[in-house]
């Protein structure tokens, strides 16, 4: 093996937050059943004694805000059902799902933000500052 591929093969065997593990991927195919895939590529599973749900994360990395709300009600047993075997149609008032953007250049940003472009908008007088005398 070169020297990447060893060092992928421990990273695999001994991190969780790069994706799955070796043991993840055993104990999923022992044990588990597939219900279904999200929008995301996340792929689902469930315990075939039916008390322990899991996700395999598409991309590698372990990020819970990258399930969508049906998802995330079946995996904490709030549904039965799960949302690739229900005919559910969004509200119209309803947003698509977006992960946690947080830390990424997607980020939000707001005016005066010191991540932001552009410079702090200038104070316009309705506003005094406390001063302790």
């Amino acid at each position: 093996m070169a020297q990447t591929g060893i060092k992928q093969f421990l990273t695999e065997i001994f991190s969780w937050w790069g994706g799955n593990t070796w043991g993840t991927r055993l104990w999923i195919r022992r044990f588990g059943d597939y219900v279904g895939s999200d929008e995301f590529g996340n792929r689902y599973y469930q315990d075939r004694k039916a008390n322990r749900r899991y996700v395999t994360y598409a991309g590698g990395f372990a990020d819970a805000s990258a399930i969508p709300p049906g998802w995330h009600g079946w995996m904490h047993h709030r549904s039965d059902v799960a949302p690739a075997n229900a005919k559910y149609e969004p509200h119209p008032w309803e947003k698509a799902h977006q992960p946690n953007l947080t830390g990424t250049a997607a980020a939000y940003r707001p005016d005066g933000s010191l991540l932001n472009k552009g410079e702090r908008p200038r104070v316009t007088g309705d506003y005094q500052a406390w001063s302790p005398e």
